[in-house]
């Protein structure tokens, strides 16, 4: 395994993934709640994409989109009163893309236990300049085993994503042929 990636700018110097991990925290109140009185997937989404952005926006050097969010799961519910930590950082990074990695953490407010896991997604975001158009991003450099075992990770992900596009594109590219309309 090569220290740079196959389609690495040389020009521009990698990161460390330290560099721009993140964590935003955030005390749910009854305006993030569902009908079933915890908190709404939404609200934690909108947590998830904030934090993977800042971490997206910080890794590049500048402004980035959402592309996908992958594996969104919810393991526990979150409640009123539950102080939310959500943890971000750079996986994987291409060309112009990144993948973010994302573990939402849920604490009572006014107890001392520790924090527990409710939440991960994976997010693909694309850099992009002042007119929208996609612009290279800075290697990501893993600094410890676990960063190399999520970036390992997020490449067979990224290779199962390509995979998912092309065998979908082809079924309909076959039905189409076929006369079939959708």
């Amino acid at each position: 395994m090569t220290d740079q990636a196959p389609d690495a700018d040389p020009d521009i110097p990698g990161k460390p993934t330290s560099a721009s991990r993140t964590t935003l925290s955030h005390i749910m109140t009854h305006n993030d709640t569902n009908l079933l009185g915890t908190v709404h997937g939404g609200v934690i989404m909108k947590l998830v994409d904030d934090a993977a952005g800042a971490v997206a926006g910080r890794h590049s050097g500048g402004p980035a989109v959402t592309a996908s969010m992958d594996e969104m799961v919810f393991l526990e519910p979150v409640r009123v009163g539950d102080l939310v930590h959500v943890k971000a950082q750079v996986n994987w990074t291409g060309r112009t893309s990144m993948e973010i990695g994302v573990r939402v953490l849920a604490e009572r407010w006014n107890e001392s236990a520790p924090a527990t896991q409710v939440g991960s997604a994976y997010l693909v975001f694309a850099a992009v300049d002042a007119d929208g158009k996609p612009r290279r991003v800075p290697q990501v450099c893993p600094e410890t085993e676990r960063d190399r075992r999520r970036n390992q990770e997020a490449q067979i992900r990224r290779t199962h994503r390509l995979a998912r596009r092309r065998a979908i594109r082809e079924l309909r590219e076959r039905r189409a042929a076929e006369g079939f309309e959708d």
